[in-house]
């Protein structure tokens, strides 16, 4: 039997190399917060209303969608056709944004395209799905908030991570669907049970005296939308590539903007992203909407340094007032 493991592994592995690009991924969230749920091609994708869902191994470059809000009062939203290719045909990570227009009424507009993420971290509070087969949900995780408690000079953090995964028959499956192929594997095996599994990870972390202190000090001030840590050294590194790319100005400024809405960035980091732009209009408007996206607003000085111009520093430090 371990030798049929290990054969399946490799069968697995190898179909998965050849075509690892053969799937796109689809973000869809609420500039307002609006909960709401995702229907792709009549399949539900959450049971619990969301305001940024993520569904994951598209192996189709269109699907049709239907949006729901918990809110009565907001008219669904019904788009045919939604492209999760681009005009290659190649699969990518595509963005949609839900905004009301100056009627209030709530539209779905495409928001960004870049290439796919292989190794993409999800955001807190972003709920993620693998697209699965009709009537049966897919994998899900969800990251909650770090819960903080302190007393007695102690502070303990806690973060929990729950990722359920479904299985409906006996022994091992494996499909594997992308355009041209369709892969089935199986083995059954009399000792494994049909079963539903969900793993919960906490990490608990205590802190005392000085350890509390400094602990303090590192604690990201969160602003706006963001509620995380910000991009590791690694991402952020794939996401400059990502942006510098673009051939356009206009278009990586299109494609930081996804990035830093689905991210928490540093000053610092927000600079260097800042730097890649040509013109100063491109500079300015991805200072202002990464504001909200920053894990260390204090420094916000900082991003100041990009500018030639004194009326944009101006124009920045008056935004961000207002905020």
């Amino acid at each position: 039997m371990k030798k049929i493991y290990l054969l399946l592994a490799i069968l697995l592995t190898s179909f998965i190399s050849s075509y690892a690009q053969q799937y796109g991924n689809l973000t869809v969230f609420s500039e307002d917060g609006d909960k709401f749920f995702l229907i792709l091609n009549g399949e539900k994708q959450n049971e619990e209303a969301q305001t940024n869902i993520r569904v994951e191994e598209l192996n189709q470059p269109y699907y049709s969608a239907r949006i729901i809000f918990e809110d009565k009062t907001l008219a669904p939203i019904t788009k045919n056709n939604l492209m999760i290719v681009d005009a290659d045909a190649k699969f990518m990570d595509v963005t949609y944004k839900i905004k009301k227009d100056k009627n209030k009424k709530v539209k779905l507009n495409y928001y960004s395209m870049i290439p796919v993420q292989e190794d993409f971290m999800p955001p807190s509070g972003m709920y993620v799905r693998q697209f699965g087969q009709s009537g049966q949900p897919g994998p899900q995780t969800i990251v909650q908030q770090p819960v903080t408690v302190q007393g007695g000079g102690r502070q303990t953090t806690t973060t929990t991570t729950t990722a359920t995964t479904n299985s409906n028959s006996n022994g091992i499956g494996a499909s594997l669907n992308v355009p041209g192929m369709n892969v089935n594997i199986s083995i059954a095996d009399p000792d494994m049970d049909a079963h539903t599994t969900t793993t919960t990870h906490h990490t608990t972390t205590t802190h005392t005296g000085g350890q509390l202190q400094q602990q303090q000090q590192q604690q990201p001030q969160y602003t706006g939308n963001c509620k995380g840590w910000p991009m590791a050294a690694a991402d952020f590194s794939a996401a400059k590539k990502t942006i510098n790319e673009s051939s356009f100005d206009d278009t990586r400024l299109s494609t930081a903007k996804s990035i830093a809405s689905s991210n928490c960035l540093t000053c610092d980091q927000i600079v260097q992203i800042c730097n890649l732009f040509s013109f100063e209009d491109n500079k300015l408007a991805f200072a202002k909407f990464a504001y909200k996206y920053t894990t260390d607003p204090k420094n916000y000085f900082k991003v100041n340094n990009v500018f030639n111009f004194s009326s944009s520093k101006e124009e920045l430090n008056e935004f961000i007032q207002g905020q």
